[in-house]
C-alpha cells in the first residue's frame, strides 16, 4: 500500500522556485516523524531508492528531497541522529515546543527524542564564526557532542563525541552549539597541526570568542596540556588574553574621566611581607583593582562572575583580598567579560569605591613597587 508523501514533503519540492529554497526544519525528519505522519519504514526506503525523490542522510533520518545536503540539513540530521530531545522549529524566544498528536504533520520541524546532543569540533567553530577554520560546505565530518552513556556509534558524515559533563550550549541559529572552550578542546583533540592549532586558540582570544582562561582551563580538564606543544603556548595565550583585559581597563577609566592609578603595581609592608601583585592602585584613596581572570569553579571556567563575589575562604586569593581589607585597602574585583561588555559598569564600580574611600578611616601606610 503506498501512502500519500508527508505534509512536509508537499511543501517543499525540490524544483520549487519560490526564492527561499527548502525549509530544513521540513525536509529533513526522522523515520519516526515519517511514521507519525503515516510514512512506513518500506516506504521511506523505497523513495531513497536511486533516482527517487528521498534519501537517507544517517540512520533513521531522511531528506524529504532530491539533490545534495546543504550544511544546515547536515547539521540537523546529526542532532537528530544523536538523539536530541527537541530541535526547535525556529530561533526565538516566543516558540515553544510541544508534542504533536500521532499523525499530524510536522510542518514546524519538532521532532520528540530522547537524549541529548550539541555541535561540537570545527562545525561549532565555523557557527561561532572563526575563520580559521574551513567553511560549513567544505566539512567532510560534523563532530556531535553526547553524553558518555549514550550507546551511540558515528555513521556516515556525524562522529559522535561522548563526555562525562555536557555543557550549557549556545543556540545559533536555531541550533545547540557547543561553546567555544569545549569546541575549541574536541578540535583540538583531532587536530594534529600543530600551527594551525595555535592559530585557533589565538583566533578565539583575539576575535574575543572566548576568556584565554576558559580554553586553558577546558585544555588542562581534557588533559591537553600533556601534549608539549599546546602546554608551551598556554602562557602565551593567558597572555595575550591578559593584555586584551588590561586594553580594556585602560579605555574603562580614562574614557569617565577617572584619576590615573599606579598601573601594575606590588604592595608591601614597610619591612614586612608583600601584599601581592594589583592592576591598578590608587594610593591617596587606598582602592586596588584587580582583573578577575580565575574561576572559583575550575568547572565553570567560562561563566561570567559577577562583581563583587567573594572566593571561598580557604583561597590564597582571599587570603590576601583579607589582608588589604584590614589594611583598609578596598578592593575591587571585575571580570574580563564585564571589562569586554559592560566597561561603563566597571568604571562606575571603581567610581564608587573612590567616593567610598573619602569618607573612610585612613588606611594603613604600604609600600607601592612597580610589578
Amino acid at each position: 500500500m503506498t501512502h500519500n508523501a508527508p505534509h512536509s514533503a508537499r511543501l517543499h519540492h525540490p524544483n520549487q522556485e519560490d526564492g527561499h529554497g527548502p525549509d530544513i526544519h521540513d525536509s529533513v525528519l526522522t523515520a519516526r516523524a515519517l511514521r507519525a505522519q503515516g510514512v512506513s519504514a518500506a516506504e521511506a526506503d523505497r523513495r531513497c531508492r536511486p533516482g527517487g525523490p528521498w534519501q537517507l542522510l544517517l540512520p533513521g533520518v531522511y531528506l524529504l528531497r532530491a539533490g545534495p545536503a546543504v550544511p544546515a540539513e547536515r547539521l540537523r540530521a546529526g542532532l537528530l541522529y544523536a538523539g536530541r530531545r527537541t530541535v526547535p522549529a525556529q530561533p526565538g524566544p516566543d516558540r515553544h515546543t510541544r508534542t504533536p498528536p500521532a499523525g499530524e504533520a510536522r510542518a514546524s520541524g519538532e521532532v520528540q527524542v530522547t537524549g541529548e546532543a550539541q555541535v561540537t569540533g570545527m562545525a561549532a567553530l565555523a557557527l561561532h564564526g572563526f575563520r580559521g577554520v574551513p567553511a560549513l560546505p567544505l566539512l567532510e565530518c560534523v563532530d556531535v557532542l553526547v553524553p558518555h552513556t549514550r550507546r551511540l556509534r558515528s555513521a556516515g558524515f556525524l562522529r559522535v563525541v561522548r563526555t562525562l559533563s555536557l555543557p550549557e550550549p549556545e543556540e545559533i541559529t536555531g541550533l545547540p552549539v557547543a561553546p567555544v572552550h569545549r569546541a575549541l578542546t574536541d578540535t583540538a583533540r583531532r587536530l594534529t597541526d600543530g600551527a594551525a592549532l595555535r592559530e585557533l586558540l589565538m583566533e578565539a582570544v583575539h576575535a574575543e570568542h572566548c576568556e584565554a582562561t576558559a580554553v586553558v582551563s577546558e585544555l588542562r580538564r581534557a588533559g591537553l596540556l600533556d601534549r608539549p606543544e599546546v602546554a608551551a603556548f598556554a602562557p602565551h595565550l593567558l597572555s595575550e588574553g591578559r593584555a586584551i583585559s588590561e586594553g580594556h581597563l585602560y579605555g574603562a577609566l580614562r574614557c569617565q574621566g577617572l584619576p590615573e592609578p599606579c598601573w601594575n603595581v606590588e604592595l608591601r609592608l614597610p619591612d614586612g611581607p608583600p601584599l601581592g601583585g594589583l592592576d591598578a592602585y590608587w594610593p591617596g584613596h587606598a582602592v586596588a583593582l584587580e582583573i578577575d581572570e580565575l574561576p572559583a569553579n575550575p568547572d565553570d571556567c567560562a561563566a561570567t562572575r559577577a562583581p563583587g563575589r567573594a572566593d571561598p575562604p580557604d583561597t590564597p586569593r582571599a587570603y590576601r583580598h583579607a589582608a588589604l581589607e584590614r589594611l583598609g585597602i578596598s578592593v575591587v574585583r571585575v571580570s574580563p567579560a564585564l571589562l569586554r561588555d559592560t566597561p561603563d559598569l566597571a568604571a562606575s564600580l571603581v567610581r564608587t569605591a573612590l567616593m567610598a574611600a573619602e569618607e573612610a578611616d585612613p588606611a594603613a601606610y604600604v609600600e607601592v613597587l612597580p610589578r
